[in-house]
């Protein structure tokens, strides 16, 4: 099975072969230093250790899957993450890309509609270290209004369309990630960003297949 040093360098390359498309030749060296840090195992099933650093989504239980390390690390890089941001994750799962997001700012707020997924990474957040990060069930589409607004937003489930109140929490200046589209179907991931004055664009980064936003 690959290690995490193995893992690392399969990222760099695939950044390179889809460049055309993301626009980012290289993650940046604090995405990676993430990506080295969090250990990607204890936040997959016992069955799957063995498997935590293939390049590869994994089934995590209740129909859900953590995504693949290769999606981890470019929708984290696209946002451009500085050390003092306040990032919203809406479908904790099983904890890793908010452990990811940990290593690289302040305060990381994320939301999960499955209850026992959100007791699970709960757990597994503070035996590895992450205990600061703010968990709570509910409808992700809806966010988190009263720690709104958000210098980011990573949303880890396809939706239909983009959710109005994750556009209403996000900061001037703020970016967000999101896949969009139909439940097992055709899904682009999409990079939006906020400027000065409200106005939001929007771009297409790369063709993905996510579980549904529920």
């Amino acid at each position: 099975m690959p290690t995490q040093q193995e893992l690392i360098a399969e990222l760099k390359e695939e950044a390179r072969e889809t460049a055309k498309w993301t626009g980012r030749e290289q993650f940046s060296s604090r995405v990676l230093d993430a990506m080295r840090k969090v250990r990607r195992e204890a936040f997959v099933p016992e069955d799957a250790v063995e498997s935590a650093y293939v390049n590869a989504p994994l089934p995590i239980g209740c129909g859900q899957t953590i995504s693949q390390p290769y999606i981890v690390a470019l929708m984290t890089d696209l946002l451009d993450l500085k050390p003092d941001d306040r990032v919203l994750e809406i479908g904790t799962g099983s904890g890793y890309q908010a452990a990811i997001l940990a290593e690289l700012v302040g305060e990381v707020f994320s939301v999960e509609v499955i209850p026992d997924l959100a007791r699970r990474a709960a757990k597994v957040l503070a035996a590895e270290g992450y205990g600061r990060i703010a968990l709570r069930v509910g409808d992700g589409s809806l966010g988190w209004p009263e720690h709104a607004p958000f210098d980011a937003i990573i949303v880890t489930a396809a939706a239909r369309d983009v959710p109005p109140a994750l556009l209403e929490q996000l900061a001037p200046g703020g970016r967000m990630a999101i896949p969009v589209g139909e439940p097992r179907g055709d899904q682009d991931l999409r990079l939006l960003e906020k400027d000065a004055q409200g106005k939001v664009t929007s771009r297409w980064v790369l063709s993905v297949a996510f579980v549904p936003l529920t």
